[in-house]
């Protein structure tokens, strides 16, 4: 008898964990896992004694679901999905609803979405953020895909998502938008993500090699910065990893990690998108480079010992150069929430989206990795100005970066001056003098474009395109 309201596919720990967590908001909910001994491990250990049906094949499990059935994937991007869709598509009826809550690609999710819509079924591609921890807890959920069927999942999504406000009622998980929309803003959440990250790293960094400052002593810092407007996620984590000692030796343990890092994919997709539609993130971008020079430990090592570097020459008090450190990780954080920002707006006119960029502002606020406090603050700026250009416009981050600039600077020189690579810092630094600036060198490139390709150029007295014949008397 169909009983389940919502069925879930794949039992690795995220998708046990929104199982657990739909179970405790009320739901009953059928599951079912290609090792189908994960299930049975579910049903009798953790599960034991909830609201869940084990099934041990897909038509089990589209058997087991009122009407109209909804089936969350929760599976490995890719060709997974696919074939999970088309083994699963026999066994459904028209208006049916096929979930997709894995870190797709989002051209899949428009691609699948229109595929499924033209055999009367409907698609949600589903941007989920926060970890194992989220998954049980309350995630960040970001849903695209076909808009009639978000009515029909609203009030599961909603009930298990993170909640914020000044109630700790407000849902993080509101309609994003259309086919691919969804997984999109997944993306650009990771992308920031990464250069949040590497913001932090940077700063780390800065205070171990400039200041001497021990695992510990640096782990206190970010204590201290969590209590302000630094106050986030990523902030408290790094806080905690800092102060964490290796059992075996009794270092902290951040000491004996070796420095390779690792991506799955997300920020470079970012990137290649931001390209594809001709928009500046290069804090996002210097992140993912970032982790690929780190890749490249044993050719670094080598080049360590032969290639010069400046001779250490920094004298600048604690006192004086923790803050300017502080003020350039704000600084440099907002250029690239602002960077993500402004590749949503280029995306909603480019896929004919009708993003909320306030609402997706909120939908990070709780539950994702990304979580942060002054995310309430860009909600207001979008809330009051909804065509805001670039965020770095709106009057409180203004007012911020004018503060933080000279110190922001500060932090930026002295650590080149030193030969302290701070690529995320520097491109957040660069990005706002280009962007501030009336007029950049692009002339010159315009005419060495003409000279060696007659592209032609724009010219500033007059209207009209313009071609030189370069090696003419």
């Amino acid at each position: 008898m169909a009983q389940a309201d919502i069925g879930l596919i794949g039992l690795a720990v995220m998708g046990e964990n929104l199982v657990l967590n739909m179970e405790s908001r009320g739901y009953t909910v059928a599951v079912f896992n290609r090792t189908t001994a994960k299930v049975d491990e579910l049903i009798q250990g953790r599960g034991k004694g909830k609201k869940l049906v084990g099934t041990h094949s897909l038509k089990e499990l589209v058997g087991a679901l009122k009407s109209p059935r909804k089936i969350m994937m929760m599976v490995k991007a890719g060709p997974a999905v696919d074939d999970l869709i088309d083994q699963l598509v026999p066994f459904l009826d028209k208006g049916d609803i096929l979930i997709d809550g894995g870190n797709s690609f989002f051209p899949d999710s428009i691609r699948r979405t229109k595929a499924l819509e033209a055999k009367g079924f409907r698609f949600l591609g589903v941007g989920v953020s926060g970890g194992e921890e989220g998954a049980l807890k309350g995630p960040s959920i970001m849903p695209g895909g076909s808009t009639s069927a978000w009515p029909e999942l609203k009030p599961i999504f909603q009930a298990i998502a993170a909640k914020v406000g000044p109630n700790n009622d407000i849902p993080c998980c509101e309609w994003v938008g259309s086919d691919g929309a969804g997984h999109y803003v997944k993306m650009i959440h990771n992308g920031i993500e990464y250069g949040d990250m590497q913001l932090i790293c940077e700063a780390y960094f800065m205070m171990k090699v400039l200041l001497k400052m021990s695992a510990p002593e640096i782990g206190e810092v970010f204590a201290e910065w969590y209590k302000g407007p630094l106050n986030s996620y990523l902030i408290e984590i790094t806080r905690d990893i800092l102060g964490k000692k290796d059992p075996e030796t009794g270092k902290p343990i951040v000491d004996i990690i070796l420095d390779r890092a690792g991506q799955k994919g997300t920020g470079k997709w970012t990137s290649q998108n931001a390209m594809d539609l001709g928009v500046p993130i290069p804090t996002m971008m210097e992140a993912v480079v970032a982790r690929s020079l780190s890749a490249m430990k044993d050719e670094r090592v080598a080049a360590s010992t032969r290639l010069p570097a400046p001779e250490m020459n920094f004298n600048i008090d604690k006192a004086k150069f923790l803050p300017a450190i502080h003020d350039a990780l704000y600084a440099s954080k907002i250029m690239s929430y602002a960077q993500g920002f402004q590749l949503l707006r280029a995306a909603a006119t480019a896929y004919n989206w009708d993003l909320n960029y306030g609402q997706i502002a909120l939908l990070w606020r709780g539950g994702c990795i990304i979580r942060a406090q002054f995310l309430e603050d860009i909600k207001k700026a979008y809330d009051a100005d909804p065509k805001l250009a670039n965020l770095i416009l709106a009057p409180y981050f203004t007012d911020v970066i004018g503060k933080s600039q000279a110190n922001w600077r500060l932090a930026v020189a002295e650590a080149s001056k030193n030969g302290i690579a701070i690529p995320a810092f520097s491109s957040a630094l660069s990005y706002y003098d280009q962007y501030r600036s009336a007029s950049l060198p692009a002339n010159l490139l315009q005419a060495q474009r003409d000279y060696f390709g007659a592209h032609t150029y724009e010219r500033v007295d007059k209207p009209g395109v313009f071609h030189t014949e370069w090696l003419q008397a």
